[in-house]
């Protein structure tokens, strides 16, 4: 639920070219992606806008934007290519099984209206052992985010989208915290959630009971 359930195609119908995070907190998202992605991967950013902070010298193959203001992803220095589509209203993601190495979400998990069958999707476009790098700070565009988003704490939020990998089903190694705490404060916040595909599938094994929450 949340305070505008206008369709997301309005809020997001003009450019918003701004960044949410600071500096310092930028750097630490391209810290993620160099650490933790590995080179010439293929990679979908999910929820893309107009910055990806992807870090300068890290060799990729592709960086495919998916979100929902073409102008935006447009002026993206670093995506390749980009696709229009709103996965709060179909959730299904328009790329073959396994097509990507890594999956980012960078400040957009607080709007997901479908966590779950999204997050299902996101596994499904990965290939296996694939990591998912999914960051947000403290801030967020209250009306459009959802109400158990609006109502928790920090740690809260960490718990929630570890719980979306989890019940979401397929991914291992689980794990999240504080990603710059050497920075914050008085720098902003910069928390990350990740996960890796299950990379070998067991029939007798549930991939959920693999993980730990964080």
């Amino acid at each position: 639920m949340r305070d505008d359930e206008e369709d997301d195609r309005a809020f997001y119908a003009y450019a918003r070219k701004v960044v949410h995070i600071d500096d310092g907190a930028i750097a630490t998202v391209g810290r993620l992606f160099r650490d933790f992605i590995p080179a010439d991967s293929t990679v979908l950013d999910l929820m893309s806008s107009w910055r990806s902070h992807w870090p300068s010298g890290h060799p990729r193959q592709r960086l495919v934007g998916l979100g929902l203001n073409a102008e935006e992803m447009a002026d993206n220095p670093d995506l390749d290519e980009y696709v229009v589509h709103n996965v709060n209203q179909d959730p299904v993601l328009p790329f073959a099984d396994e097509a990507f190495d890594a999956v980012v979400i960078t400040v957009s998990v607080q709007y997901l209206t479908r966590p779950i069958e999204t997050v299902r999707q996101v596994n499904r476009i990965l290939r296996p052992g694939g990591p998912v790098i999914v960051s947000f700070s403290n801030r967020m565009f209250p009306t459009k985010a959802v109400k158990i988003w609006r109502n928790s704490s920090d740690r809260r939020h960490l718990e929630l989208v570890a719980s979306y990998l989890d019940y979401a089903g397929g991914f291992e190694d689980i794990k999240g915290g504080l990603a710059n705490p050497q920075d914050c404060p008085p720098g902003d916040p910069l928390f990350v959630v990740m996960g890796k595909k299950v990379a070998a599938s067991d029939p007798d094994t549930d991939p959920a009971q693999s993980s730990n929450r964080v």
